[in-house]
């Protein structure tokens, strides 16, 4: 009689585990909808200006440069260099990026960067398309190594804002066209610096995020963080057909199936409405990675 009993209260405890997945799904289905909507408040929140002079100092959780004449936040990768030219630890700054990372993965890159919006947009434009696998997407933490990192400490200069498109566009653009004394002191790099924003303007136009997948450095830094975030995927295997639907959903053209956990995902949640199994669903840490895998 105990044991039925225990059976009972063990099926109902799973029936009810359900429900909230369902929910949640269909929550989270709904929410990506509304994306777009999220990822302009963003762009105006980190550009809101008037509160400079309380959160300029705050790192804000996506690529928005502390150039920008509106930027009301500290963009993460500059203060990163910030520091490591000053040859100190920047523990303030890591720890609000691995903070962001732990609780929810590369969240921030799909709901609320603006740069990343920014390509999203372009990527509308009806051009002739260029699908790209996502296998040399390393190029990133190369990105993150070489001129967020290394250059800046043996050359104590920001070579990653030096060449940042964002930044480019953001605070480069703006400030000399504000400024006659910036417009005095454009050179050489400025136009380098264009042109690097050109380039990626126009492959922004044929590739989906080709900036965030290929050389973005707080990307990188935020990948680790996918597989052990409080906010991440999971892709019940046995009832997934590989029909391509997320693949084709995604705004970095990953095939979710392969791997849920994944450091190229965004988590922007377009997935989980498409699906049409709905078998794609946000969960939170287990005990092994193969949970997130489906590969129970």
């Amino acid at each position: 009689m105990k044991n039925e009993q225990w059976a009972d209260a063990g099926e109902e405890g799973m029936s009810s585990q359900q429900e909230v997945k369902v929910g949640m799904r269909g929550v989270w289905a709904r929410a990506a909808r509304y994306r777009g909507a999220v990822q302009a408040l963003s762009a105006l929140v980190l550009n809101s200006y008037f509160t400079q002079r309380i959160t300029k100092g705050l790192p804000c959780p996506a690529l928005n440069c502390y150039a920008c004449p509106a930027a009301a936040f500290a963009c993460p990768i500059g203060s990163l260099q910030h520091f490591i030219e000053r040859r100190k630890v920047p523990l303030y700054v890591l720890g609000a990026v691995g903070l962001v990372g732990a609780l929810i993965g590369r969240a921030s890159c799909g709901w609320f960067c603006p740069f990343g919006w920014l390509q999203e947009l372009v990527y509308k434009i009806p051009t002739p398309k260029l699908r790209l696998p996502n296998r040399f997407n390393w190029t990133r933490y190369v990105a993150l190594g070489v001129l967020a990192v290394a250059l800046p400490f043996f050359t104590r200069e920001s070579w990653f804002c030096k060449l940042c498109p964002a930044g480019t566009l953001e605070a480069g653009i703006p400030m000399a066209l504000l400024f006659a004394d910036i417009r005095a002191m454009v050179g050489t790099l400025y136009w380098i610096k264009l042109g690097i924003l050109g380039a990626f303007l126009a492959w922004m136009s044929v590739t989906r995020r080709p900036f965030c997948r290929w050389a973005c450095p707080l990307g990188a830094l935020w990948s680790p963080f996918n597989p052990v975030s409080s906010f991440r995927l999971r892709v019940e295997q046995e009832r997934c057909t590989r029909c391509g639907r997320c693949q084709d959903a995604c705004p970095v053209d990953i095939r979710v199936y392969e791997n849920a956990a994944s450091g190229a995902c965004i988590q922007c949640m377009e997935c989980v409405g498409v699906c049409p199994e709905e078998c794609i669903s946000v969960t939170s840490p287990g005990w092994s990675l193969a949970d997130d895998r489906g590969d129970e």
